[in-house]
């Protein structure tokens, strides 16, 4: 499942370094997967593009969005659930350039 961003989100712009993805955008900014620009997905606030959110699977053992957010609104988002070996072909597809070394961080164990 791909983490979201809640509307308690202050803005803080904390989470959107931390992401291994680069799939957290300030609102209102547009979003890109593979040279395509898309619309953005929230105007009000920081948002997470769930195509390139792999929960940090492959990275680390946690979402690091949900590990610096001051306010605790990176969370699961429970109308995108995925599973591990999903998360992980997605991280493959997403860094080509990366060897993921077995058994990789994850959220899941």
């Amino acid at each position: 499942m791909a983490t979201t961003i809640t509307e308690a989100c202050v803005n803080c712009g904390a989470c959107e370094p931390e992401c291994p993805n680069t799939a957290i955008y300030e609102g209102g900014r547009e979003w890109e997967l593979d040279g395509v620009a898309q619309a953005p997905l929230s105007f009000d606030f920081f948002y997470i593009a769930p195509e390139k959110c792999t929960e940090c699977v492959g990275f680390f053992d946690r979402e690091q969005c949900a590990v610096v957010c001051p306010v605790e609104c990176c969370v699961p988002d429970p109308d995108n659930r995925e599973e591990e070996s999903t998360l992980l072909a997605r991280a493959r597809r997403l860094h080509p350039e990366v060897v993921f070394d077995e058994p990789v961080p994850s959220r899941f164990r």
